[in-house]
C-alpha cells in the first residue's frame, strides 16, 4: 500500500498516546491467565487507596490507546485508572474457542484480581458496554457503578431480522467494523459520526496507513466476537444488573439506534438513569467530550 509520507501517522500517534499513558502515571502490563489467554493492560504505577479505582472498556473500533488516550489527563486525578486491551486487540490474545462478551468479561475479572483491586466502577464503550455489563452481572461484588455507552446491550437477534439497526446484514456489519479497504473505512466514520470529517478528501494512503497499523490482526477473531453478539439473543435472558448504572447515548446513532438506550432503561428501571447527547452519533464521546467528561465525573465522583 502506498504512504503519504516516510513514516506511518498512525504510528506516530500510537506512540504519542503511549507517552500520555506513561505520563500519566500509568504502565503496561501482561497478565498470563495460564489457559492460553494473555492479556495487556494498562494500570497505576503508584494506585492511591484513597481514590476510586475506575475500569475503561474499549470498542470494536480501537485498541485502549485509541479509545481511551484523550480522556486519560481529566480521569487521572479522580481514579486510579485499569485500562484493558480487551482479547485480539493490542497485546491481548488466547488459543481458547470462546468468543462471547461472557469470556471477555471473565478475563477482565481475572486481570483485576491479578492487580488485588477488590472494587471498582466501568465504563464501557459500544462492545465494551457488553463486556461491562456481563462483568458486572457476574461479579457484583466487585463493580460498584456502571456506565454503558451506545451498547446494544438489549438488541435481540430479531432486531436484525427486523430491520432496526440500519445495516441489518451480520456480514456486512463486520465487513465496516473490521475494515480492509479504504471504502469500508469511510462507511465506519459515516456511521460513527453525526457530523463526520470530510472523508471524500482524505487520501486514501492515509487511510490505508490506519488500516495496515490497526486493522490487520486477528481478523476473523474481531468478526467473530461480532458475530456472536447477536447469536440467539433475547431480551428475557439478559439479567438484571444491581449497580447504580448511567446509560450515555448519542441521539443520532447509527450503529445500535436510541430505541435501545430506551430499552435498556426500561430493562433496568429505577436503577438506571439514561442521558442522550444531543447533536451526536455513535461516537459522541469524540464528537462531545467535554460533555461526555462531565457526565462520567458527575455520576462516578460527584454523586
Amino acid at each position: 500500500m502506498t504512504k503519504c509520507f516516510f513514516f506511518s501517522i498512525t504510528e506516530t500517534k500510537n506512540w504519542c498516546h503511549r507517552y500520555g499513558f506513561i505520563k500519566s502515571g500509568l504502565r503496561s502490563t501482561i497478565t498470563d491467565l495460564k489457559d492460553g489467554t494473555t492479556v495487556h493492560c494498562w494500570v497505576p504505577k503508584n494506585p492511591i487507596h484513597t481514590k476510586p479505582n475506575l475500569l475503561l472498556i474499549h470498542g470494536i473500533g480501537a485498541n485502549a490507546l485509541w479509545q481511551w488516550g484523550d480522556f486519560i489527563p481529566a480521569l487521572v486525578p479522580h481514579f486510579n485508572l485499569y485500562i484493558p486491551d480487551l482479547i485480539f486487540f493490542g497485546d491481548s490474545f488466547t488459543t481458547r474457542p470462546e468468543r462471547t462478551e461472557w469470556f471477555q468479561a471473565q478475563c477482565l475479572i481475572r486481570v483485576m484480581e491479578a492487580n488485588s483491586v477488590e472494587k471498582f466502577s466501568l465504563v464501557g464503550l459500544s462492545y465494551g458496554g457488553f463486556v461491562g455489563y456481563s462483568l458486572a452481572a457476574l461479579r457484583p461484588e466487585m463493580v460498584e457503578k456502571v456506565v454503558i455507552c451506545c451498547s446494544g446491550v438489549c438488541v435481540e437477534e430479531k432486531d436484525f431480522k427486523d430491520g432496526l439497526l440500519k445495516v441489518s446484514d451480520l456480514e456486512e456489519a463486520t465487513a465496516i467494523l473490521v475494515p480492509q479497504k479504504p471504502e469500508k473505512l469511510k462507511q465506519l466514520v459515516g456511521y460513527s459520526f453525526f457530523r463526520p470529517p470530510p472523508m471524500r478528501l482524505m487520501p486514501s494512503c492515509l487511510l490505508n496507513d490506519f488500516i495496515e497499523s490497526m486493522c490487520l490482526d486477528h481478523i476473523e477473531e474481531k468478526r467473530d466476537l461480532i458475530r456472536t453478539v447477536p447469536r440467539g439473543r433475547k431480551l428475557s435472558d439478559l439479567p438484571k444488573i444491581r449497580q447504580r448504572t448511567m446509560i450515555l447515548w448519542g441521539e443520532h446513532d447509527q450503529v445500535f439506534p436510541v430505541e435501545l438506550g430506551h430499552r435498556l432503561k426500561r430493562h433496568l428501571g429505577d436503577n438506571a438513569t439514561l442521558v442522550v447527547i444531543k447533536n451526536a452519533g455513535h461516537a459522541f464521546n469524540s464528537e462531545e467530550p467535554k460533555e461526555f467528561l462531565n457526565h462520567l465525573i458527575s455520576f462516578l465522583v460527584d454523586s
